[in-house]
């Protein structure tokens, strides 16, 4: 078993608190994503679980046994790190095997060690080369052969793919991914935490993700549940392509937004869910969840549109409401720009679709009621 625990866990660098007292549990098997702004404590809260980082207060548990004060090379965790980490001067062979030589495994063992994983992340022909004469995708497949060869309780991930480009990450997604399903099905340890700043990464990736903001945890979510129910206003405005609408508004006691001098009228389902006396309020939805309507329709915001982008299946368009901006997110097929040529446009939200969030806490108050 290699459940990972984090219990009120804190770093202070001096007079700075980093982290502030996060609690987070990666089930056995499980493969964690951690994700957040840059500066948010996500690399250090994985470097204190390495051991690379001195813990301030609190506790990190692996399998419910105390690694506080361990050394890295006895927590049972291996580590892939941003800018891979190779020695250099050792062929790639050596470089997979360099932690069970430190071990004096047998040779044997090594031998068969490093064609395993050779195998399994399709690096045979690479083993008698220099880590100077490897493309980006290919550093970065040994140095996960590197943690895997280990056989480690916890997979550790710090950014592993910022440095590839755009069509490589996204392999590079799926070959990780798909290694970590092989070792759960086989019945290997497979607990993974995994650090970035992508949420396209997170959402892809992660079984659950924890999304953190300024060394706190904001939300602790499966990926459908983390889009579909923001627990906050950050939160919301962080998950998703394109980001969710964020506006300011006005809610009044019969369930109307105002917005500028507009107003418009929430679902009754929707009205039952809002928490009452809270009149401040910032108004959330995401792009998908918007829709271009005919001017005379009735309970939809009135703007005009400042620009429109191609992205292939979708079209991007950008709307003024009264100094409010708007993403409406539309199916490129069937998409006439043509009558949106005077400027005009009216938008309005899928029922029972949008977010209310309290202006001054940041919390989803339209899920409090939710069953």
């Amino acid at each position: 078993m290699a459940r990972l625990e984090l219990r009120n866990l804190e770093k202070n660098y001096g007079a700075v608190k980093a982290v502030h007292g996060i609690n987070l549990a990666v089930e056995d098997g499980e493969f964690m994503v951690l994700v957040g702004p840059s500066g948010c404590a996500k690399s250090t809260t994985l470097r204190m679980i390495a051991g690379l980082e001195r813990v301030t207060g609190g506790e990190i548990r692996i399998a419910d046994q105390l690694i506080n004060d361990r050394p890295p090379g006895e927590r049972g965790i291996a580590m892939v790190f941003q800018n891979y980490a190779l020695y250099p001067h050792m062929r790639v062979r050596r470089n997979l095997s360099f932690g069970l030589r430190l071990k004096r495994r047998p040779r044997s063992e090594i031998e068969a060690a490093t064609n395993e994983v050779s195998n399994i992340l399709e690096i045979g022909e690479l083993l008698d080369r220099l880590p100077k004469q490897l493309s980006g995708g290919q550093a970065q497949r040994v140095a996960v052969g590197r943690a895997l060869i280990k056989k480690p309780r916890v997979f550790l991930f710090d950014e592993p793919l910022s440095n590839l480009d755009a069509k490589l990450r996204a392999s590079m997604r799926v070959r990780i991914t798909d290694l970590h399903k092989q070792l759960k099905a086989e019945g290997e340890q497979s607990t993974a935490v995994y650090v970035t700043h992508d949420q396209t990464e997170a959402m892809t990736m992660g079984d659950r993700i924890c999304v953190m903001k300024e060394g706190r945890i904001m939300q602790v979510a499966d990926p459908v549940n983390l889009y579909n129910h923001p627990a906050n206003a950050f939160v919301a405005g962080f998950i998703g392509s394109p980001e969710m609408n964020l506006v300011d508004a006005d809610l009044s006691s019969n369930g109307e937004l105002r917005i500028g001098t507009q107003t418009i009228r929430l679902d009754d389902s929707f009205r039952g869910r809002i928490r009452e006396g809270v009149t401040e309020v910032t108004f959330g939805i995401r792009p998908q969840h918007l829709a271009i309507v005919r001017q005379d329709e009735q309970n939809a915001l009135a703007g005009k549109v400042s620009h429109i982008e191609f992205m292939g299946h979708e079209i991007y368009v950008y709307a003024d409401v009264e100094g409010h901006g708007f993403i409406v997110a539309t199916p490129a097929a069937g998409f006439d720009r043509h009558h949106l040529s005077d400027g005009r446009i009216r938008i309005r939200s899928q029922a029972g679709a949008a977010h209310i969030f309290d202006r001054l806490t940041g919390e989803n108050i339209s899920l409090a009621n939710r069953t």
